[in-house]
């Protein structure tokens, strides 16, 4: 099964598609080109994949006008394609990939690595090679619905 891993942003957004335990493709673009060049998850016989996103959650805390306009970019995302856009919040995400709610972003990346192996070197490269930034919540957003994770439901 394909899945495409979103983490938007209000003004860029990543995305990275994976089969199994290996990286198809990932980007970071800007919001306007990202609607119209993200590749739709094909499966290995022409059938849709799944595209989850991360979506915003309330944690008590105030927010400002990027969070707004992220959740704006999310409902553009889910509006303007054609696929089903399935979604997960970070702590869903912490929670499956780390075993706890309370996981930080470092122990995020360590079981991203765990899974698919250390970043190597230009040289060298290793299965994470080239995931940087945001990619990196992408990917976990993709793992984390490959194994099961809790979707968000409004």
């Amino acid at each position: 099964m394909t899945i495409t891993g979103i983490d938007p942003g209000n003004t860029h957004s990543a995305f990275v598609m994976i089969r199994g335990n290996k990286i198809l493709d990932k980007g970071y673009l800007p919001n306007r080109e990202f609607l119209f060049s993200i590749p739709p998850p094909m499966n290995e016989d022409n059938t849709e994949g799944r595209i989850v996103c991360e979506m915003i959650a309330s944690y008590g805390m105030a927010v400002g006008r990027t969070v707004f306009e992220t959740c704006v970019f999310i409902g553009r995302i889910i509006e303007i394609t054609d696929w089903h856009v399935e979604r997960v919040t970070r702590i869903q995400v912490k929670s499956t990939l780390c075993h706890s709610a309370k996981a930080k972003d470092g122990n995020v990346r360590q079981a991203l690595i765990d899974i698919y192996g250390p970043p190597g070197t230009k040289k060298n490269p290793g299965g994470t090679y080239g995931i940087s930034g945001d990619m990196w919540a992408a990917l976990a957003v993709a793992t984390a619905a490959s194994m099961g994770c809790q979707l968000y439901t409004p």
